[in-house]
Parts: structure tokens; sequence; C-alpha cells
């Protein structure tokens, strides 16, 4: 049966296994867009507001379900506009693949109108670009870039589809279905090796992160830190892939890193790295582990592996899943040894990090916090873009073994929202929860109408201060008495725009306030945003914005 290059492609992602993709309609792709209309109910097409909320909602349904996120968008400026959510998907390390518009083969290589070379565009931010110039290639090229999404270490493909492309007819046929792709697995002699040398540390530390962990990885992992007494620190934004509730669990390495992970990390002789890319946030900005080789001792286990020895020198490197790993491991039974109070003291060090005091803000964000931590379900989703903000769900959360973080390691404003979004579609009966500060909220607001259009519409928790919060901060220490740029005078009304796109909404002046209004978000059958009113002067849980400009001050006099 002869089909068009739109139908075939439609028909293969179906057989795949792709139930929904994001995109903003272009004429580039109308061979899709009709093929589309067919597949309704089993591929569906989620109508977005921008080609970046696209984008973010494919990056956050990758990390959220291990599949590759589809966005589809069109040439030039809808491929531009979508390529944050590539750049987040790679530094996220999730499966995406972005389908883009291109002028007819015929045109090529003349800057016809929106005409982009993708390959330029996203060599460098992609895992794989390419351009499928025949139709009766699209099953093979569209499997490739499947599979190469899934495998190794996770990440972005773009594909450019030339519209005359999708509208020619090839009797090629569908793929029959996904390559299934065995995790890879540890030679087991490396395996008693990593034993032998925890049991030999007198200060060894389990750092993880990454993506593709399952239940049974992450169990695995815990019992053997848990049987072991090894601390256990997640990577910049995935405390969700350990029980933050077990004792060996001691915090997050990332921005704004605590004293006491920090002191781990350096203080550490022996570091069982697992599935972490060892990037700029994990290592204190390169400080805390010297490069190329650490003083500690690096075990580095990976998935991919081009990520072993690609910043740091490993005394032992090992080419598997972390689920496959951490299964190796704990088989070969926990190590003992008497290590005095190091992973103690840490996790004392990590539960006393909830201890707050009161903050100068009409809403106060600490007891905010300690509130939720008491009401939200265990299998919570919880989302947030990029500012300071974001220390609240990255911090002052914990996340069990059923809850899911969904953050963006790229640090990319406006990403909260979308993937709120997609988790809502992937998750209707969960509660999920984005954090959103006003300068980031308004990044990507228009995807309110996505939400309610979608029928998937989160609770939103806006903390409202008028200012970009991490900029602020770093302009009060690093150029005291020169703020320029970074106060947002004019907000609107975020309730009321909330409301004119159906949610319930409502403006929160106090403390004392918000648990009610947040149970009648959390009931809401239309989604919820709570406008909360946040003091600038409550800038982070421990440091004010005019301490923050007596320390900039200070230091400043001192030069």
């Amino acid at each position: 049966m002869a089909r068009t290059g739109g139908q075939l492609l439609v028909e293969c992602l179906e057989a795949l296994g792709a139930q929904r993709c994001f995109g903003v309609p272009g004429e580039s792709y109308l061979a899709v867009l009709d093929a589309l209309h067919a597949s309704a109910g089993r591929l569906d097409y989620v109508l977005c507001r921008h080609e970046g909320g696209a984008a973010f909602m494919a990056a956050a349904h990758g990390k959220l379900t291990g599949q590759p996120g589809l966005c589809l968008v069109t040439r030039g400026p809808g491929a531009t506009n979508a390529s944050i959510g590539v750049h987040t998907a790679m530094q996220d390390s999730v499966p995406m693949i972005l389908l883009v518009g291109q002028v007819g083969t015929d045109m090529k290589g003349r800057e016809a109108f929106q005409e982009l070379d993708y390959r330029a565009v996203f060599g460098s931010m992609a895992k794989w670009v390419t351009e499928i110039d025949d139709a009766a290639r699209i099953p093979e090229i569209i499997a490739r870039a499947w599979t190469t999404a899934i495998s190794g270490r996770p990440g972005p493909v773009v594909l450019a589809l030339p519209d005359d492309m999708l509208t020619d007819t090839t009797d090629a046929q569908p793929v029959s279905g996904a390559a299934e792709i065995a995790e890879p697995h540890p030679d087991p002699a490396a395996v008693v090796r990593v034993r032998d040398m925890l049991a030999a540390a007198e200060r060894p530390l389990i750092l993880y992160g990454g993506n593709g962990w399952d239940a049974a990885g992450s169990a695995a992992l815990q019992g053997f830190a848990e049987g072991s007494d090894i601390p256990v620190v997640s990577a910049f934004r995935y405390q969700d892939r350990f029980d933050n509730h077990s004792p060996v669990f001691c915090g997050e390495a990332g921005v704004a890193m605590a004293p006491h992970v920090r002191d781990l990390i350096s203080g550490a002789d022996t570091i069982l790295a697992i599935e972490t890319r060892f990037g700029e946030n994990v290592t204190g900005g390169y400080e805390l582990l010297s490069v190329p080789e650490p003083v500690q001792q690096i075990i580095h286990v990976h998935g991919s592996d081009r990520e072993l020895g690609k910043v740091y020198r490993p005394a032992l490197g090992i080419h598997a899943g972390p689920n496959a790993f951490a299964a190796a491991l704990a088989a070969t039974g926990a190590v003992s040894a008497s290590r005095g109070g190091w992973r103690a003291d840490a996790r004392q060090a990590y539960e006393a990090a909830f201890d707050l005091p009161d903050l100068p803000s009409p809403v106060d964000m600490g007891h905010v916090m300690a509130h939720l931590r008491e009401v939200l379900p265990e299998d919570a989703i919880v989302t947030n873009g990029a500012g300071n903000f974001a220390i609240w769900s990255g911090r002052f959360l914990k996340y069990g073994p059923a809850a899911r973080l969904l953050a963006p390691q790229s640090g990319a404003m406006g990403y909260g929202l979308p993937a709120a979004i997609a988790a809502k579609l992937a998750h209707p009966d969960r509660l999920v929860l984005c954090f959103t500060g006003d300068g980031d909220f308004q990044m990507t607001a228009s995807e309110l109408a996505t939400a309610a259009q979608a029928g998937a519409q989160p609770v939103v928790l806006v903390l409202n201060n008028g200012i970009y919060g991490t900029i602020r901060a770093h302009q009060e220490r690093t150029y005291p008495g020169r703020v320029f740029g970074t106060s947002m005078t004019v907000n609107p009304d975020f309730a009321a725009l909330a409301r004119a796109h159906g949610f319930h909404a409502e403006r929160v002046e106090k403390t004392a306030d918000f648990a009610a209004a947040f149970e009648r978000a959390r009931t809401s059958d239309s989604g919820a945003v709570l406008d909360l009113a946040i003091s600038p002067e409550a800038l982070s849980p421990r440091a004010t914005l005019s301490q923050m400009r007596a320390a900039g001050q200070a230091a400043a006099a001192g030069r």
C-alpha cells in the first residue's frame, strides 16, 4: 500500500510505541499533521502555544517515562524556538526526538524561506542530527533515531523533514516495533573489585545521578548502602532516584551545595559514582575533585563508555547500566567497616538543614515547605524551572520511592510549567506540583492555555518576589550598590491570568493562609495557581538580600 512520507512517519512512530507528541503547527509539516488526524486516540498531538514550551514538554516526558519525548515544529523560527528543549534534554540525559519541517529538497542551499542547516545548528547540542531526503528511508532513520535517543547516555535526536519528502508516496512498510536494547551489564570481576575497594575505604561515598533507574535498581543500591553504612549523595536534581528517608541519604550535590555535602565529596577517600557525568554543579565548579586526577579514588560506572574518563581519570571505570550494576553489587553482599560517624554525621547535618529560622516575608517558605512535607502524597510529581526559588523544591522536600522530581540540569527558566503539563498528561491521577518564580513563570505562562485545552492542569505555586532572584543575588555579591536590570516593577495579576485560562487561582498574602489555599488548590478539578507574596529580602533560606549586599560591600572594601 502506497503511503505519503507523512503517513509512513506517523505509522512508524505508532509502531515504536509513541502515544503522545507535543508541537506547534507549521506549513512545513502539514503532511504529518494530516496523518496525525487519523491517529487520534493512538498517537495524540498536544497543541502547544510556543515551540519552547512544546520542547520542554517533550524533554520532561522523556525524563518521566524513559521513552523519547516527541516534539514537532516548523522550520527556521520554530526550530530555533525549540532549541532550548533540545539543550535541556541533552544536559538532562533524557530521550527526545525533535521533528522539524524543512524546505523542499529542490530549494536546499539557497537560503530559502526559513531554511536552516540543522546539522550545523544542532550538531553540538544533540546526540544525532540528520535529514530524511527519501521517504522510503523513513522506517530506517526513525528506528535509528528512537534507538539512539534511548541507548547509552540517553539524549535528543533532531530529524529534519523536507516538505516534498513528506508528500512523496512510497511502498515502504512501517517498522514492526522498537528494538529491545538490553542494559549493559558489568564485568563480574570488576564488581568484586568495587566491593573490595569500598571495604578498604575509610571514608567511602556513593554519588549517583542520571536517568534510566528503575525501582529495583534504586532498591538494590539502597540495600547495599544501608548494609555497608555508606553515605549516598545525589547529583544535581536527581534526588528523586533514591529514597530520601533512608538513613544513608545525605543530600544533593548541586548549586549552592550544602557545606556537609561539600565536606563529604572533598573528604572522601573513595567515591563510587554511578551514572553521573561529573558536571560543574556536582563538582563545585571542578574544585572539589581536581582535574584530571582527583585525590579521591574514583570508581565511575556509566551506561555510556564515552562518559568514562571524559573529565576525571577513574581508578576503575565500568561500562554498565545503573540497575544492572546496582543489582550485581548488592549480590556481592554488604561490606562492614568501622568508620566512626562518617555517615551518621552527614545524615544528621542533612536532617538539621530542614530547620530554618523565620523568614522576613509575608509568606514564609520555610513554613510552607514544612506543611507540604506533611500533606503531599507519596507519589507526587514535582517540577520546577530555574531560579533561587528552586531551592525549595530541591532541598526542602523528601522524595520517597514513588515520588518524582522533574527539574532541568541546564538551568533553563520556564521549564517547570510545561514539565508539569507533560507529567499531568502521563499521570492524570497523580498530584503534579509546579514550583516557579514570577520571572520563571512568565517565560512559559502561555502554556496555561495548553494545559486547559489538553485537560492537564497541575497545581502551580508562583513565588512572586518581583525580581530575578538568582541574578540579583550575584549582583549584590559582585557589584554591590550597582543593581540594574533585575527588578520586575510591573507584573501581571497572576491569579487573574490563571482564572482567564480556566484555573482555580488565589493570591496568598500571608503564611497562615497557605494551608487552606493549598487544600482548595489540590482538590480543584481545574488545576490551580497560587500566587505567593514573597519578600525580596527572603532571597534564600538563610541569607537575606540585605546580608548579601552587606557581604558584597565588605568584600569590595577589602579589595
